[in-house]
């Protein structure tokens, strides 16, 4: 049985599905023609398991991060991000210190950043801690570079994303400059947010195992990875849908959050590991941070426009699959 793809024909009646649902963009349309000319399609319905995607869709994935327009939106996310960064945590430990006035979230987010970062974890933490004692215009000014920053992050990601979902129309730069404020203050929220249950928690964890020991230390990390994990795939799930130029589902975009939240983690200490065999100090000497961050960043943005793709290539394969079975009905 050889599928249709989404959009041709006469919508079907009475069976709850759209008569134009997404579909990905030109370029991966054209990789997923091109693997149907190879292969008829051989599944009713969606693949199942784990090891059923990833034949499905590991391939394809791959070589859309492989397009030239893909590494160009990457590059340009990883810029951007490494100049919201320092703003960023500038205005989390301000706020953690200045208005919640809460040394337990403060200890938090030095905990979490030391974990964050990939290396020269003190170096930058010093810094950072220096920036946010200074009273000042820094903090001002750090909310305003935020600002600006977050627009570079999420300008080119829309226009992926939307490529990938098959939207043609891109915001206006002021619409994507108001929705790039608003993910930003909601990410900013959910880190806060997440800074706040850990900390409550480590304070629950002291009263009833006591500080200081193993135990304490063991389920402390736990808690906060547990917390740290929950808010990366919020985060990602936001901008999964909430980002694309049009309505995407969120049964689509869920998974594909938590996959690239988990994958994510699990690839920061692949890179930890890499580290010392990429010898960035040797090549580059004081910009060997900078250049840690920046491509860390990189390869971050590229796990995130995967996840997008396999997204909608799964939710075009599920509504094909739908429509099929319903046509034979």
């Amino acid at each position: 049985m050889t599928r249709a793809r989404p959009g041709r024909g006469k919508p079907l009646e009475n069976n709850n599905l759209p008569a134009n649902p997404p579909s990905t963009g030109a370029a991966a349309r054209g990789l997923q023609a091109e693997e149907d000319g190879q292969e008829s399609f051989r599944h009713e319905l969606e693949p199942h398991g784990l090891l059923g995607r990833l034949e499905r869709y590991g391939w394809p994935t791959l070589r859309y991060l492989t397009q030239t327009e893909v590494h160009t939106y990457a590059f340009s996310v990883a810029a951007n991000y490494l100049l919201s960064l320092c703003p960023l945590m500038v205005l989390l430990l301000t706020l953690v210190r200045r208005v919640f006035h809460s040394q337990q979230m403060y200890n938090v987010v030095l905990q979490l950043l030391h974990d964050y970062l990939p290396s020269n974890q003190d170096f930058v933490i010093r810094n950072l801690q220096y920036l946010a004692s200074v009273r000042g215009r820094g903090q001002i000014l750090s909310l305003v570079m935020l600002f600006i920053t977050s627009t570079g992050i999420f300008l080119p990601l829309e226009v992926a994303l939307n490529s990938v979902w098959g939207f043609s129309k891109n915001r206006s730069y002021i619409m994507n400059a108001l929705v790039a404020v608003m993910l930003a203050l909601g990410c900013g929220s959910l880190a806060l947010l997440s800074v706040y249950l850990t900390a409550e928690n480590l304070k629950f964890l002291g009263f009833a195992i006591g500080g200081g020991n193993f135990v304490f230390r063991g389920a402390a990390f736990l808690v906060m990875k547990a917390f740290a994990l929950i808010t990366t795939i919020a985060i990602y799930f936001l901008i999964y849908w909430l980002l694309p130029n049009g309505k995407v589902p969120v049964r689509a975009v869920l998974p594909a959050a938590i996959a690239t939240g988990l994958v994510s983690e699990a690839a920061k200490y692949v890179y930890i590991l890499l580290l010392p065999w990429l010898n960035f100090q040797e090549v580059y000497g004081p910009f060997s941070v900078s250049v840690t961050l920046i491509f860390w960043s990189f390869w971050s943005g590229m796990l995130l426009l995967g996840g997008a793709y396999l997204s909608a290539a799964e939710h075009v394969d599920r509504v094909e699959a739908q429509r099929a079975s319903a046509a034979e009905e």
